[in-house]
């Protein structure tokens, strides 16, 4: 756990250009065992919390990983039964390390911010949510690394703009709908489009979008808000087993 304060007037970014290199040469020299269970961080957490939450004077790091919580394998069994398939297990690993940022104005939090890794079509695909802290909905869903056909079209704040104000209950109504009630117009998941004309290579990476913002969110449901949604999950695995057996 770490704690920064932020100046009135941050430092200049520092010039990281022969570490970064060295970085990668020892990266590309390590076995591929290594490679297991790769996290995902803010690249610059003072500047990007700043940008998320303009008022933030701290914020805290906090490391989270599934394995370590109280029963973890049942944990990751449940993530991945509520992703909807199967984890990579490189990014998704039981021992993935998430890092979970607190914001703070003063004394009070204001926000958490928390990314994922997603596999994508032209590689990883990072993922960031900053989440009210009271009621457990995205501020604004922020792509750190999107490469690959269609990506400045996703990047457009008129496309992520579409996930502010969601929550995870709203994902687990989204799956009591396709069971009970297909095309609801109370469906808000439903209801999120890729940009218009988008490429149908770059249809791949919309998809892992919306996986990666579901599978954040349950995370946070997990590591923060103590698995406050669900009853919204329960009410949507009766009802899809209801479907399952009707004649």
């Amino acid at each position: 756990m770490k704690t920064t304060r932020i100046p009135n007037k941050p430092p200049a970014p520092r010039r990281q250009a022969w570490s970064g290199l060295l970085l990668a040469g020892l990266l590309l020299a390590m076995p591929a065992a290594a490679h297991a269970a790769i996290g995902c961080t803010l690249s610059n957490p003072a500047r990007d919390l700043k940008a998320l939450f303009p008022n933030m004077t701290s914020y805290r790091e906090d490391v989270k990983e599934m394995h370590r919580l109280p029963g973890g394998a049942a944990a990751h069994d449940m993530l991945r039964a509520r992703v909807g398939n199967d984890l990579d297990p490189v990014y998704e690993a039981a021992d993935t390390p998430y890092t979970l940022y607190s914001v703070f104005h003063g004394d009070q939090r204001i926000g958490y911010v928390h990314g994922v890794n997603v596999p994508g079509r032209g590689g990883v695909i990072q993922i960031f949510l900053a989440l009210d802290p009271d009621h457990a909905t995205i501020n604004r869903m922020v792509y750190q690394r999107l490469e690959g056909p269609g990506a400045m079209a996703l990047r457009n704040p008129a496309v992520t703009g579409q996930f502010a104000g969601l929550s995870l209950a709203d994902f687990y109504k989204h799956d009591y709908y396709a069971a009970a009630e297909p095309g609801a117009e109370a469906d808000r998941v439903g209801r999120l489009s890729p940009p218009p004309g988008l490429a149908p290579e770059a249809i791949p990476d919309w998809t892992a979008t919306i996986r990666g913002v579901r599978k954040n969110l349950i995370l946070m449901d997990i590591f923060v808000f103590e698995r406050r949604h669900d009853p919204f999950h329960q009410r949507a695995e009766q009802a899809r087993r209801l479907k399952e057996n009707q004649p």
